[in-house]
């Protein structure tokens, strides 16, 4: 046995070895896809318009404050529409120095005049698409915190569709047996703001308690609410154990919002009920301090998701640390709050547009339905070789065998998924790595009946085969490149095995193949004959 063949057996048997401890166990190295584990399928559509009123609302503010200190405040400023704001009184002498203080701080607004004493800024088309952007991207990236903080293995989160539909986001969350929680752990915005109460007129901070309607609240303001008032509500369990909304007057700025806090975490209150602890930066634990120490003694609500969780008295100076606390809070749900906190705010509402659930007992069937027909495939293939090639369809076996370790190996090193398609693919590369060897076989056994000597046989048969089969392999290559490319889920799962296959059979067909067939001769260096 020569030395170049002592070395390709070792690298051969070397990479056997590596295929095998790659794959071991195959429950813990090979990633199973949705409908092989089952679980949860999602399409969500961000709602873009939340992240523009949302944009509107803050420049509002901004705007009011600007021109409030030049002493050009206008007497009243609204939104129209998704993407406009409407200045109404406006000092006509002055409107020429608004504008251009608007033109100069709020360049993404296109200013107009509709009318004596009033502006029109209309948000611009680039800076619209903008925001619709950023929204989407950043509530892929708030979700995937959240589902990597949650614990879900190997999930999909990509984005989905294009122009007017660019707003799509794809989840897919395998092995989880919790739907709903998972739901509302992915859908719900979890903004957080601190508010203040504001009590009506003539009503004794101590004694007020809100009523169960928004217009029995209004009335206790005259029918009118302030300017800087709003009306939120808050969920509450009865005596009898049923839930009734009271609704609470706030202000509609908050001085802090959960873009500053540092950390949450689950806790227990006073009382050992489950509460969320949370901390805030240092800039915004400054401004929580000024603000509890200027309003010692009112009520501030804390809001999630625009409604109220409860309204604490604040009876002392509070700096960077506090506690959430609230009747409805159990121990997953203040671990789920503590969690979305923590991952942040998403910049804009959810809605489901398509959702699919996947049983384990479905995908269990799969697997098994998947294996066996590739097996029977694999059988029914090695016993043709065994009985149309002889002994050279042992070699087939061996390559074939080794050609599966690899696939396996390759998906378990890059920790790819494994689908129900890609089983699919796994059966494919079944056929095409025999193919290859058929063609080999016979170029070698037209060789043998040329007269040739079998050294002389196995050297052209492989040297004919091999431009047929490169060729061959890189067309379906390609073919699976471009699968990979423009596909999405199954198909990509399909395009990865029949990639990963088609090169696994170019080294077993051209190297592993052609190694057996020099050690035989090298056992038998006189052979005359060939059984294949």
């Amino acid at each position: 046995m020569n030395l170049d063949l002592r070395w390709r057996l070792l690298l051969i048997f070397a990479l056997l070895v590596v295929c095998v401890w790659a794959i071991y166990p195959p429950a813990e190295k090979i990633h199973l896809g949705l409908d092989l584990k089952g679980g949860i399928h999602m399409v969500m559509r961000v709602k873009t318009d939340d992240a523009v009123k949302a944009e509107l609302d803050l420049s509002q503010e901004r705007i009011r404050s600007a021109l409030g200190e030049k002493g050009l405040a206008p007497q009243k400023t609204s939104s129209d529409g998704v993407d406009a704001l409407v200045l109404e009184g406006v000092d006509s002498a002055r409107i020429g120095e608004v504008r251009d203080l608007l033109a100069r701080q709020f360049p993404q607004y296109q200013v107009s005049s509709p009318g004596p004493g009033r502006l029109r800024l209309q948000l611009k088309a680039q800076e619209e698409n903008a925001i619709r952007d950023s929204a989407v991207r950043q509530a892929l990236e708030t979700i995937r915190t959240r589902v990597d903080k949650f614990g879900v293995a190997e999930p999909t989160i990509q984005r989905q569709g294009t122009g007017a539909h660019a707003d799509r986001v794809l989840i897919q969350l395998p092995g989880v047996e919790d739907p709903e929680r998972v739901k509302d752990l992915i859908g719900s915005p979890a903004f957080l703001e601190w508010k203040l109460v504001k009590i009506p007129p003539g009503v004794v901070a101590e004694q007020f308690r809100p009523p169960d309607s928004p217009e029995a609240l209004t009335r206790m303001f005259g029918g009118k609410l302030p300017d800087d008032v709003e009306i939120l509500p808050q969920e509450v369990i009865t005596q009898d154990g049923k839930t009734a909304l009271l609704y609470w007057p706030v202000t509609k700025s908050s001085p802090i919002t959960g873009n500053d806090l540092k950390n949450s975490r689950r806790e227990q209150d006073r009382f050992g009920n489950p509460a969320v602890g949370f901390t805030l930066s240092a800039d915004a634990g400054r401004r929580f301090q000024d603000l509890t120490r200027k309003y010692q003694g009112q009520q501030l609500a804390i809001v999630l998701d625009k409604k109220l969780i409860s309204a604490p008295r604040i009876n002392a100076v509070i700096a960077d640390q506090g506690i959430i606390e609230g009747s409805n809070f159990t121990l997953e749900s203040s671990e789920d709050m503590a969690l979305k906190l923590r991952s942040g705010a998403l910049p804009a509402g959810m809605e489901i547009l398509e959702e699919r659930t996947v049983g384990p007992s479905l995908g269990a069937d799969s697997i098994r339905q998947g294996v066996v027909a590739t097996l029977i495939g694999s059988i029914i293939i090695v016993l043709f070789m065994l009985v149309y090639y002889r002994a050279a369809g042992v070699n087939a076996g061996l390559a074939l065998v080794l050609n599966l370790l690899i696939l396996l190996a390759a998906m378990a090193y890059f920790h790819s998924t494994l689908t129900l398609p890609g089983i699919a693919g796994f059966a494919l590369t079944v056929g095409m790595a025999v193919d290859a060897n058929v063609l080999v076989f016979e170029r070698i056994r037209e060789e043998l009946r040329h007269g040739r000597t079998v050294r002389a046989a196995i050297n052209a048969g492989f040297d004919k085969a091999f431009n047929t089969i490169i060729d061959s392999h890189c067309t379906t290559l390609i073919a699976g490149v471009f699968l990979y490319g423009y596909g999405t889920g199954p198909v990509r799962g399909f395009a990865v095995t029949l990639s990963v296959g088609i090169l696994a059979n170019l080294f077993t067909a051209l190297v592993v193949s052609r190694a057996i067939f020099d050690a035989e001769l090298a056992l038998r260096p006189q052979a005359e004959t060939l059984s294949i």
